[in-house]
């Protein structure tokens, strides 16, 4: 069976991971936890994070698991290290697993690409000056962001805690009329069960975190199947979009 590692930092909303597995079907998604040394919205310590040594460790796991494909699991772990630092990270998690490999910002790159989306509500959970990063990531390939808003929820662990019913008044409540799309960039973020109620609720397509790392998982291997339950990106398929990096 097709296997997806991904690379996840801490504990906080990894069970999302195999609800996507039993409703996806025919695909097996790993989750190896890596090591969060402080839980904090703050750029120090997402660069500790999303550093070559842990996630070396961790895609040196996934290695020996026999996976086909590896993502870091983490927006804010990437994003925060700018474009050039990113693409290099994803290469050091590609070398040390001996497969395809991307993370979650460049996930949501794809899948806006995808679904041939450039205008883009953010709802994101972080602080003000780590959740502009993001913006200025999107803005990088030309995304541009009509909106954003930050909780300035400080840790993974309380973002973990939110409600599904929290989190569909938060995402609603940051949508923007000229945003063709909604992103919600925090792995943290509970979003495996409400994805269809999330689009039936702003009615327009939604990005979530864990949503788009599994779609991207799916597209390293190769899977470009579409399926329902999971909202428009996983309808629309892969749209032939070969990733905005080699892979």
């Amino acid at each position: 069976m097709p296997t997806v590692g991904f690379l996840y930092p801490g504990y906080s909303a990894e069970d999302d991971y195999p609800t996507f597995e039993r409703m996806l079907g025919n695909v097996r998604l790993v989750v190896r936890h890596t090591l969060m040394r402080t839980d904090a919205h703050e750029v120090n310590a997402l660069l500790d994070i999303g550093g070559e040594d842990v996630l070396g460790e961790g895609a040196d796991a996934l290695r020996a698991q026999g996976v086909d494909a590896a993502v870091w699991a983490c927006t804010s772990g990437s994003f925060v290290f700018g474009w050039d630092g990113a693409e290099a990270q994803v290469e050091g998690v590609r070398t040390a697993s001996g497969v395809p490999a991307s993370s979650t910002s460049f996930a949501f790159v794809n899948a806006c690409r995808a679904l041939d989306v450039r205008r883009v509500a953010v709802a994101a959970t972080y602080p003000r000056d780590v959740a502009s990063r993001f913006v200025e990531f999107l803005g990088h390939v030309g995304i541009e962001v009509t909106s954003l808003s930050y909780e300035g929820i400080f840790t993974a662990a309380e973002v973990g805690t939110l409600t599904r019913e929290q989190v569909i008044d938060f995402v609603a409540a940051n949508d923007h009329p000229d945003a063709e799309a909604v992103l919600v960039p925090d792995t943290a973020l509970h979003t495996a069960d409400c994805l269809e109620d999330l689009e039936t609720r702003i009615g327009k397509p939604v990005l979530t975190a864990n949503q788009v790392t599994v779609w991207e998982g799916l597209r390293l291997i190769g899977d470009h199947s579409t399926r329902e339950g999971l909202g428009t990106l996983f309808r629309c398929g892969d749209r032939g979009t070969t990733g905005v990096r080699p892979s």
